[in-house]
């Protein structure tokens, strides 16, 4: 519900503060003197569209605030009208305009002479038949195909809807995956053969070059041989120089060994152009599949397990696809059932919301009112496979309409309360009816004061009236005073409440005889809503 209300320098109202409360809200005041700009503030709130004339004479800005109690959480919502344009607020926080409708949108509803109908969408009135049908299983298991047949056709989307495309794909990744396991690479190998392949090209001038340090080597060691001599010698006449014999001896030693080395590593160059042949074509598969799978081989190989993954996922749709179509065609009719059957749910729900809606508007003071809500057939989605329209005539020598074109603001505000009730509510948790009443009096205002009463149940309903039959059913009771180029705005008390249905009835507010009628007014109001 809007718990709170803030107002400032809106047109002629300066400043206001409204709690509103459960229930019916009856807004009432002299022609004039400013009702409809509460329901303009509502109307901001909602993303309307705002005017730089509704700013006040107090300031270059206007600023509407409100505070709403909703699925047992709190939103604040605000707009600041300038000259150029306006701001709105969100939680405290910047949003498009935009945004405050669609956040309000099925749950705040107004309706007035230049308000767009929620019924007149088609789900709106779909939602309000479906409160009306003999059993939820028609829509259950209408949804229960939908999803049966949106899930299906993600398969078949997955599927990409050509199995041939699949098929396709499948031979290519088994084909990818047999060329990577047949050319056997494992890690590191392609260090490997970088390696032997500059060793084999290289092969004649490495040969020569290990026979040269081999040469040396040997050249080397035929010279130790006299100094090595001569150190012992000297370690027998000078025991204290042996460590340089040692060293010399180690010399010569690890001469012997690289000269072994060098000898072998010469006896195992092999100028082979054949293996020199296999390693190059060794290397070119290795270049193919980097420039086909990936930049190395670790790389490769996570490419192989991919299309490993890959090949197994397409395998598992196409041993679904042979049974897919089938699958398709059965879900397809069994949501044709379905939507047929809701239908016609819908169909029997509308014809008593109609006649009932009619009833109600009769007692609201129409002679021979028309209601048609057309259910037809339509291709299947999400809410229905039907198409909902609403037809009206305020008598039925008059042809019947779109409701949008052909009623009146106050035609419209009895049709929108006729077919709440009618149906039993619907989702709005605030409505709010601006010149509900007019052309309304007597036995038919007290009746619709009971309605509107009755509507207010479970929700808040707000209404600006003139009417004291109406204004008597209501659970708070505001209004607007206007005092030349101001206007204020006060909840008024049980006296007050009074006096003022004694001024909306007699234009008094200190006759005693009008205070008494207003006094049973309310008593007989408050006798019906204890009745119902």
């Amino acid at each position: 519900m809007l718990d709170e209300l803030s107002v400032t320098n809106l047109g002629i109202i300066s400043s206001a503060r409204v709690v509103p409360g459960p229930g019916m809200v009856v807004v009432s005041g002299e022609t004039g003197a400013g009702k409809t700009l509460l329901l303009g503030a509502l109307r901001l709130l909602t993303g309307a569209p705002a005017r730089a004339g509704l700013i006040g004479s107090d300031g270059p800005e206007a600023v509407v605030e409100g505070r709403f109690i909703l699925d047992g959480g709190e939103t604040v919502v605000s707009r600041r009208l300038h000259a150029r344009g306006s701001r709105a607020y969100l939680d405290g926080g910047m949003v498009p305009a935009r945004m405050l409708a669609e956040h309000l949108e099925d749950r705040v509803e107004i309706v007035g002479q230049h308000d767009p109908l929620s019924l007149t969408r088609p789900n709106a009135l779909r939602g309000l038949i479906d409160l009306r049908l003999e059993s939820p299983e028609p829509v259950e298991t209408y949804r229960a195909a939908w999803e049966r047949v949106q899930e299906l056709e993600s398969v078949h989307n997955a599927l990409g809807g050509d199995l041939r495309s699949l098929e396709r794909e499948q031979d290519l990744l088994a084909y990818q995956m047999r060329e990577i396991r047949r050319a056997g690479f494992r890690i590191g190998e392609d260090e490997e053969l970088d390696l032997l392949a500059r060793r084999l090209g290289n092969a004649e001038r490495l040969g020569e070059l290990l026979a040269d340090v081999r040469t040396e080597l040997d050249a080397a060691r035929d010279r130790m041989g006299p100094a090595v001599s001569m150190l012992r010698e000297v370690r027998l006449l000078d025991p204290s120089q042996d460590d340089l014999r040692v060293m010399l001896e180690n010399l010569d030693a690890g001469l012997a060994e690289a000269a072994a080395g060098v000898r072998e590593a010469w006896e195992g160059v092999e100028d082979d152009p054949g293996a020199i042949a296999s390693v190059n074509e060794r290397l070119a598969l290795l270049g193919d599949l980097r420039r086909k799978y990936g930049a190395g081989i670790e790389e490769i190989l996570s490419f192989q397990e991919a299309a490993r993954v890959r090949h197994d996922e397409v395998g598992g749709l196409l041993e679904r696809a042979a049974a897919l179509d089938a699958d398709r065609a059965s879900a397809a009719r069994m949501l044709d059932e379905a939507g047929r059957a809701l239908r016609e749910a819908r169909q029997e729900a509308a014809s008593r919301i109609a006649e009932d809606a009619a009833a109600h508007l009769c007692e609201l003071g129409f002679g021979d009112p028309v209601i048609r809500i057309e259910v037809g057939e339509a291709a299947p989605r999400a809410g229905g496979a039907d198409k909902i329209g609403l037809l009206f005539a305020s008598d039925s020598r008059l042809a019947p309409g779109p409701v949008g074109r052909v009623a009146s603001g106050g035609e419209l505000s009895r049709l929108v309360l006729s077919l709440r009730l009618a149906s039993g509510a619907g989702d709005a948790r605030v409505v709010a009816f601006d010149e509900i009443d007019a052309g309304v009096g007597g036995a038919a205002a007290l009746e619709m004061g009971a309605k509107l009463a009755r509507l207010s149940q479970g929700r808040q309903a707000l209404c600006v009236s003139h009417l004291p039959q109406v204004a008597a059913f209501a659970d708070t009771h505001i209004t607007v005073e206007r005092d030349g180029m101001t206007a204020s705005v006060r909840t008024l008390d049980d006296e007050e409440r009074l006096r003022e249905l004694s001024r909306m009835l007699s234009g008094l507010t200190d006759s005693e005889r009008g205070y008494r009628h207003a006094g049973e007014l309310r008593e007989v109001a408050q006798a019906r809503r204890k009745a119902r």
